[in-house]
């Protein structure tokens, strides 16, 4: 991956960060974006002179144009799109209005639709022969009932994953999704605070233990990576076992 441009979103932090930094490891120029302006210049200040932290929100359309337009001015051509942010908002799911539902799939489906559409231009045009890898989750296969939007956005994902990545092969570019199992990163807080939760979650996951942000990140950079030169279109669980299982101990 030496030299060439990966653009990871949702990079502030957890799967986002473990992504970038893989990535970084394996040679790439990475610009981590974030809405979180700070927080994401302190974490690509972290990985060194390898990486850049810019600010932006990927939901709003004509910043995430601009996005792309900014870093092909400054940087050069993305090779390497990682569509990682997103957002959850559970709540009781006779409460959930459509804005809010909106709100979600605008950030989980739309927006990596878009970003995969404008990396995808530049690449074609170049000649590149990139690579996309959306973040999915276990909930494009299973659901829970508080997190409705999550849970179609990822499926929309999963079948996203699949078109784009028919649409792009005549032009040698990869599209690939990782779904994530139980990941220790901010959004499972409150279930490491809640004993009770925990031993829930690890109950039906049949590897005992929760897994690490670096975990994903590493399939993550493989997908991006030539040593999966012959895969597009898949959704690679990384779970512990979870979807395997049909009943909980």
């Amino acid at each position: 991956m030496t030299r060439k441009i990966a653009l990871v979103t949702g990079a502030a932090q957890g799967i986002g960060l473990a992504c970038a930094q893989a990535l970084a490891e394996d040679g790439a120029q990475v610009v981590l974006v974030d809405i979180k302006a700070h927080a994401v210049a302190e974490a690509a200040a972290v990985l060194g002179d390898a990486a850049v932290g810019l600010g932006v929100d990927v939901a709003d359309r004509e910043a995430l144009a601009g996005l792309f337009d900014r870093v092909e001015a400054d940087y050069g051509p993305v090779s390497i799109l990682v569509n990682n942010a997103g957002i959850a908002m559970p709540e009781d799911f006779m409460s959930v209005t459509p804005d809010r539902f909106q709100q979600v799939l605008d950030l989980n489906l739309l927006a990596p639709f878009i970003a995969t559409q404008r990396a995808a231009r530049t690449m074609i045009d170049q000649g590149i022969k990139g690579a996309v890898v959306n973040m999915s989750s276990i909930n494009a296969q299973v659901a829970i009932p508080s997190i409705p939007a999550y849970c179609a956005s990822k499926g929309g994902i999963m079948q996203l994953t699949k078109a784009s990545a028919l649409a792009l092969a005549p032009h040698g570019i990869r599209v690939n999704a990782v779904g994530p199992g139980s990941i220790d990163t901010e959004m499972m807080a409150g279930v490491n605070a809640d004993p009770t939760a925990m031993s829930r979650v690890l109950s039906r996951t049949p590897l005992g233990r929760v897994g690490d942000a670096r975990e994903i990140g590493d399939v993550v950079a493989f997908l991006a990576s030539e040593k999966a030169s012959y895969i597009t279109g898949e959704t690679i669980y990384v779970d512990g076992g979870r979807l395997g299982m049909n009943y909980t101990c």
